[in-house]
């Protein structure tokens, strides 16, 4: 082949495979921040050591902070301080395999490598965490990921350092400092860089603050936080609030301003005292506007409150209180029947249209969806979306033009599901649209859409899957 080629074409190519080559070996910085993408990515993986990358995307509204600012005010710290530390960014509008091979779903994501190892940045609450957003909170997580996550407390001088560090303080009382409990609290304070995390065996400390050992306690600024104290729940402080090592919350859904008020938060505060350590009591004021998306996440309306509802974080199961007075006697009553498993889980539904399967996008709700998906002849392809989306109202007009091309088809549905009004347990969401293909028969796993958001790729990926269905031998489907 070389023999047939113009010399001027090889020293053409030679130029570029240089150029390329030097473009992998040293990626562009800008802000002390690298400029990462396919041809140079895994070279700064392997001759780095610690980095943490921020894969986003031209997206404004698919990139709930803006946190540019503050990566890279923590990358020009760390750069002087911890010099093996880099971070980098990738912007995978255009860097499609890249986005496939890290299986990013949500923008940003921000994802940590060790010595070429991926460890993912995130926050067991994704409902009400939108992640690490501050500049001081990058540098505390990756310091707790490169070095000790805790500090080691000796005496009462050196809790009360702690304590006094932040609005809230996690201390850890253990009775020896090497076993299981104290590995399982370390890696918790490596995820939950917002708060100072301290851990000490001293019997002076606990006895100074009347502590029994294998205890954790949260101290507020004003001193031990006691678990009657109801935590008030705005949006500034919702990664603090569900981010306590407690994963039983109760939400009391009111407005502060309301004339029954008064009497409804005692009614809360006392049956608070009884669940001590076991379920976190939270007051969600209606009135404010900033608390808007939890009132959509737990479906309520003017109409609802007072409210109550309870949130398993590890879960994310939620339930909902059957009487509607909120008494001392029914949030006990309610609060017991879930500690002892006998409470359901609250999963709201619209009706289902009289004409749902009229149009040539199905129209799915909490009552049929189970009945729809899961059957044996027909494969369903669903777009989960939420009204309030730019970016899903921009791409219904295109799933709209997907079903009118699959509607002649017996075996392929093309559906639609707003789970800002319904609730379903099939799938695990944490951002919107979001699309999955469920094949048809008894055993066929759900397929999730990664590929790019146009009519061409959503049909490719149909008569992909239509095609590894027939190489199986499999009639019925996809």
């Amino acid at each position: 082949l070389l023999q047939r080629t113009h010399p001027f074409s090889l020293i053409l190519l030679l130029f570029l495979t240089g150029f390329l080559a030097a473009e992998s070996i040293s990626p562009n910085e800008e802000n002390h921040v690298l400029l990462l993408k396919k041809s140079n990515f895994d070279r700064a993986l392997k001759e780095t050591k610690y980095l943490l990358v921020k894969f986003s995307s031209h997206c404004g509204l698919c990139n709930p902070f803006n946190l540019s600012e503050e990566f890279a005010e923590a990358a020009r710290q760390l750069k002087k301080e911890a010099p093996r530390i880099q971070f980098g960014k990738i912007d995978v509008t255009h860097q499609h395999d890249l986005r496939k091979e890290f299986n990013i779903q949500a923008f940003p994501t921000v994802k940590f490598f060790v010595n070429g190892i991926k460890h993912v940045l995130h926050s067991k609450t994704k409902m009400y965490t939108f992640g690490v957003r501050k500049a001081s909170a990058f540098i505390t997580w990756v310091k707790r990921r490169t070095g000790p996550s805790t500090v080691l407390i000796n005496s009462t001088d050196e809790a009360e350092a702690i304590i006094k560090a932040g609005d809230l303080a996690v201390i850890g009382f253990f009775r020896e400092l090497h076993n299981d409990s104290v590995e399982v609290f370390c890696e918790t304070a490596r995820d939950v860089p917002e708060m100072p995390f301290g851990m000490t065996a001293s019997e002076e400390v606990c006895a100074n603050y009347g502590v029994q050992r294998n205890s954790l306690v949260v101290f507020k600024e004003v001193g031990v936080q006691k678990s009657t104290d109801v935590e008030s729940f705005v949006s500034q402080t919702s990664v603090k609030i569900f981010d306590v090592p407690v994963e039983n919350h109760i939400l009391l859904f009111t407005p502060m301003n309301s004339e029954t008020f008064s009497e409804i938060y005692e009614n809360y505060q006392s049956a608070a005292a009884q669940f001590r350590g076991k379920i976190l009591f939270v007051l969600v004021d209606t009135g404010e506007a900033r608390n808007g998306r939890i009132f959509e996440y737990f479906r309520i309306r003017d109409i609802d409150v007072p409210a109550v509802r309870i949130l398993n974080l590890t879960s994310e199961a939620r339930y909902k209180m059957p009487a509607d007075e909120v008494t001392v006697e029914n949030l006990k009553e309610f609060c017991q029947s879930y500690l002892h498993g006998k409470a359901k889980q609250h999963l709201p539904s619209e009706e289902i249209p009289q004409d749902w399967d009229k149009m040539p996008v199905k129209v799915l709700v909490g009552k049929n969806f189970n009945s729809v998906i899961f059957n044996k002849t027909m494969t369903v392809f669903v777009m989960f979306y939420a009204p309030w989306s730019h970016e899903c109202r921009k791409l219904l007009p295109v799933w709209d033009k997907l079903g009118e091309q699959y509607e002649s088809h017996k075996d392929i549905m093309i559906a639609k599901i707003d789970v800002t009004a319904n609730d379903i347990l099939a799938v695990a969401l944490d951002r919107y649209p979001f699309f999955t293909l469920f094949p048809a028969g008894a055993h066929h796993q759900e397929v999730a859409y990664t590929g790019e958001y146009t009519l061409e790729a959503f049909s490719e990926f149909l008569e992909e899957q239509r095609k590894k269905k027939a190489e199986a031998g499999e009639e019925v489907g996809i």
